[in-house]
């Protein structure tokens, strides 16, 4: 095979890839919306309760950085969460000029029921697939994400 038709394979494959992650990153996207239409927050509400949630306490700041939005619209976000009782802010005890979001136990109670509704919705998609598929599958998206950390 020469190099020619061998990169346009490589183009086609890394287009198919590309399309079928943009796909599966779409369903889960819409299914967490679903998801979400039983709760009281917004998917952006949601998206700042995750970032607490598997980071820990953030500024404002970070946080703004985390979901790409203005400062001036994770302030009113972080206002909505904290009249929900989903997160407070709180002074860091390092630099008191500093404000952190903490997560809260009904935020964190939210973001854990959501979660595990979207496992489940995906737990019935893998149905179809034998047990050394789904490994097989978890390595691959692992090596993946990974790859994009670094």
């Amino acid at each position: 095979m020469n190099d020619e038709k061998k990169r346009t394979m490589d183009e086609q494959m890394i287009a198919e890839i590309e399309k079928d992650l943009r796909f599966i990153s779409g369903y889960i996207k819409r299914k967490g919306r679903e998801i979400l239409n039983n709760y009281t927050i917004t998917p952006p509400q949601f998206v700042a309760l995750q970032w607490l949630y598997e980071l820990g306490d953030l500024t404002i700041g970070e946080l703004s950085n985390k979901m790409y939005l203005a400062f001036s619209t994770t302030t009113d976000l972080v206002d909505r969460l904290e009249k929900n009782n989903l997160v407070k802010r709180f002074r860091d005890e390092k630099d008191r000029r500093v404000v952190r979001v903490h997560l809260l136990e009904e935020g964190v109670q939210i973001i854990d029921e959501v979660i595990k509704k979207r496992q489940l919705d995906l737990a019935k998609l893998l149905e179809k697939f034998t047990e050394d598929e789904v490994r097989i599958l978890n390595q691959y998206l692992k090596k993946l994400h990974d790859s994009m950390k670094d």
